[in-house]
């Protein structure tokens, strides 16, 4: 069984998100989605993507882990891998999401670190 396929997102915290996202722009030309492409392909785009975003400061999306960043990894069968994680002993955070964009599930590593996993409608 596949597991992680991709880093699908970075987040963090950030005391001005808004103003962060700009400073980036402006001085990396980092913007929100990283447009990954296909090495054998280059003029081609391939599906993956990695979003990068700041969060408010007071954002209760990461708990309940009290880290100030989370990371989301890109999964082929999110369903079927909570399912392993589970039966090996992994903490699974709240239920499956569905959305436009996908399926979105949580964990904890030993750390307390929430992780998100995506899998993703490509």
């Amino acid at each position: 069984m596949k597991r992680v396929t991709g880093i699908g997102g970075v987040f963090f915290k950030s005391e001005d998100p808004k103003q962060l996202k700009a400073w980036y722009q402006k001085h990396l030309e980092v913007g929100e989605v990283f447009q990954w492409t296909d090495l054998n392909q280059p003029d081609a785009k391939a599906p993956a993507q990695t979003i990068w975003s700041p969060f408010k400061k007071d954002t209760t999306y990461f708990a309940p882990s009290e880290k100030p960043f989370m990371l989301n990894y890109r999964v082929h069968d999110l369903r079927a891998l909570l399912a392993v994680l589970r039966e090996e002993g992994v903490t699974i955070v709240g239920e499956v999401e569905e959305h436009p964009y996908g399926k979105f599930g949580w964990i904890l590593d030993p750390e307390g670190n929430k992780i998100e996993l995506w899998e993703p409608i490509d």
